[in-house]
């Protein structure tokens, strides 16, 4: 919504490696010196290549309708008892 670019790390050890503690659970970045400029625009980019504009496919989908097999079963009975009935 207001194209903040973010990035979802494995583990809190790795952004505790970023600021040189044994863990953090969360990292803004406020003030870049000048020489790394360049290379936090590079980070900056693959974030949100990978993050920001593929949000729709990252979100988690529910189901994908198959059944159980409880449930199959269940519905297969159903199935039968309809099919006799109309016989």
């Amino acid at each position: 919504k207001m194209d903040v670019p973010y990035c979802i790390v494995k583990g809190k050890a790795r952004l505790g490696q970023l600021v040189h503690k044994k863990t953090a659970t969360a990292v803004a970045f406020t003030n870049i010196k000048n020489e790394d400029k360049n290379e936090f625009a590079k980070l900056i980019e693959a974030i949100k290549a990978n993050f920001n504009d593929r949000y729709e496919e990252n979100r988690r989908h529910w189901g994908g309708g198959i059944m159980g097999i409880k449930h199959q079963h269940a519905e297969d009975q159903h199935r039968k008892a309809i099919a006799k009935e109309e016989a």
